[in-house]
């Protein structure tokens, strides 16, 4: 295998930004400071509040899901001493940690910082992780790889007062474009920016103000063309008047998306350009793009055959992917629930140098990404991936299931999402009367969350599901509400209708029923998203009318939330997404 030039690898921490956070956690504990101060500022440096008392949940900022090496070492090396072995990635390319006591927070800060990690402004009223297609530079559709400019404004915005203290959180999304299209959802995010080349020279077209939770918002469109060099301004222009005009008063009603509503789209077109006029007259230059990092010499054209070992054709089928770089293909390795072990990551450390282009990617939908293996040493990586339990096949597909962490940890949810989510895929991948139903509806995309705050994103999924409770006589049930057909493409963000709530113990029989409806119903070769999409909700409803039935007779076993032996409880506390 080639061996890469030694990267020049990227730092986003500061040793100072931990002193701080041991000083003001000093004052705290002396009673020199609130718990609500205290509460805003920990929040900006990552550490967040979990349902468990005396434990907390530390979420490391990945920009652009990039990880190298060094990255991976001091991540799986959190994992295994404060985080009980696992790590997290979310939907938004972080890496989180859970159940870790507050006194143990330095030693993990440390830890990141020697490999420049940091969970500065990974939570908090801030200019969140700024986003990008993981497969951007190696997606054959693109327009341009969007990656450089994502770190350029990741380093823009980082440690900037005006962008640390806003009325609520505010992200950023990088799309490729192309045939790609919006691959990086910016049609949800507080500003999204698409690949677009216009006469030769590179652009995006400006969405701002989407978003999703409990009052989903389509992005608007600023600019269907905004030339790269000032792409930073037209951002920094927006969290400046998130800032100025953003509801400070009501956290519930505070994201930009709320000023748009506020404004009207002519009002909020006119007030963004005045900001951005502004910082076109304070801009001293460009935004300044990060270095090349790796250098790849040609792939290997061909090499000795490998024995192939048992499983290897279906996960090559499913989980890789040619590039444009001639010999070279993208591996994706499945994280159920988007779970990894300190091992894992470890033995990726390795396993990247030797097989990849020195890094790993997280992804969008909970997955990692290894880019630039040559299609000869696929085997190889398989059996190797075999070893660390990452060769599961069927990522992207319908079992392949997103979650939130759910009652699990969050003060918020309603529902154990992980739990169902693992169900549901237990279902599809091991009931043989399904094979075929899965094999059909293999490219459904299924997400869930544990309330209706969509960190699961089930607004843009096929088959989409938040977590609720209903009542029937004295006892309670937990329940999904089905979003049918929403998603993201060419047309901009769609939400999905809100069509029957379910017990969550029928989930599992729900989404077989639903994937039976499409192989019945669909037409010629109509793709899962435009049948779900356009599917009667009386045709839905005749599917899973009794699954929804929840009375006198019901057993008590259906009112419990998978996982639980005991009876369901609503248990919801203060919540800090809007601390």
């Amino acid at each position: 295998m080639h061996a890469p030039n030694a990267p020049l690898l990227p730092r986003f921490s500061d040793a100072r930004d931990i002193d701080e956070f041991l000083e003001v956690l000093g004052r705290f504990e002396r009673g020199e400071l609130s718990s609500d101060a205290f509460r805003k500022f920990r929040l900006t440096r990552g550490v967040y509040g979990q349902r468990q008392e005396g434990v907390q949940m530390l979420r490391v900022k990945v920009p652009q899901g990039v990880l190298f090496p060094a990255a991976l070492e001091a991540l799986g090396a959190v994992a295994e001493d404060v985080g009980h072995g696992l790590g997290h990635v979310t939907t938004r390319q972080n890496l989180q940690f859970h159940f870790i006591p507050m006194a143990e927070m330095e030693r993990a800060l440390r830890a990141l910082d020697a490999a420049g990690l940091t969970t500065r402004e990974a939570c908090g009223n801030t200019v969140r992780n700024v986003t990008a297609c993981p497969f951007a530079g190696v997606h054959t559709a693109e327009t341009f790889d969007v990656a450089p400019y994502g770190e350029a404004l990741t380093r823009y915005f980082l440690r900037q007062p005006w962008a640390g203290d806003l009325p609520r959180k505010f992200k950023i999304a990088l799309s490729c474009g192309g045939s790609a299209g919006d691959c990086a959802y910016g049609a949800i995010n507080d500003v999204g920016l698409v690949a677009r080349v216009r006469d030769g020279a590179r652009g995006f077209q400006l969405l701002a103000a989407g978003g999703l939770s409990t009052s989903p918002q389509a992005a608007l469109e600023l600019d269907p063309f905004l030339p790269v060099e000032r792409a930073h301004l037209a951002c920094e222009a927006l969290v400046r008047l998130f800032d100025r005009t953003g509801n400070r008063e009501n956290k519930h009603r505070a994201r930009l998306k709320y000023v748009l509503r506020r404004l009207g789209p002519e009002g909020f077109r006119r007030a963004f350009r005045e900001e951005f006029d502004q910082a076109l007259a304070r801009s001293t230059g460009p935004l300044e793009l990060p270095p090349e990092r790796v250098e790849l010499p040609p792939a290997p054209r061909s090499q000795a055959t490998e024995l192939r070992a048992e499983g290897y054709l279906p996960w090559r089928a499913s989980n890789t992917f040619a590039q444009p770089q001639e010999g070279y293909a993208v591996a994706v390795l499945r994280l159920p629930l988007g779970a990894v072990t300190a091992a894992q990551l470890r033995g990726l450390a390795s396993l990247c140098q030797t097989y990849a282009d020195g890094a790993v990617r997280t992804t969008l939908d909970q997955n990692l990404a290894l880019r630039y293996v040559p299609v000869a040493r696929l085997p190889a990586l398989h059996r190797a991936l075999k070893d660390l339990w990452l060769a599961q096949p069927g990522a992207r597909t319908v079992s392949d299931v997103t979650s939130c962490p759910g009652a699990e940890s969050c003060n918020l949810a309603v529902t154990s999402s992980r739990a169902v989510a693992a169900a549901i895929t237990a279902r599809l991948e091991t009931d043989p009367a399904l094979a075929e139903l899965v094999a059909a509806a293999r490219a459904t995309v299924i997400k869930l969350s544990g309330c209706p705050n969509s960190c699961g994103q089930h607004h843009i999924a096929d088959l989409g599901f938040h977590g609720a409770a209903r009542k029937v006589g004295d006892r309670t049930a937990p329940v999904y509400q089905l979003h049918l057909g929403g998603g993201v493409d060419e047309r901009g963000a769609r939400f999905g209708r809100q069509v029957v709530k379910l017990p969550a113990k029928r989930l599992p029989e729900a989404v077989a029923r639903l994937l039976g409806l499409y192989a019945r119903e669909r037409e010629g070769s109509e793709a899962p998203s435009r049948f779900f999409e356009r599917v009667a909700e009386a045709r839905v409803l005749a599917a899973l009318g009794d699954l929804a039935t929840l009375d006198a007779r019901t057993p008590d076993e259906d009112f419990l939330d998978v996982g639980e032996d005991t009876g369901f409880k609503v248990s919801i506390g203060a919540g800090e997404c809007a601390a």
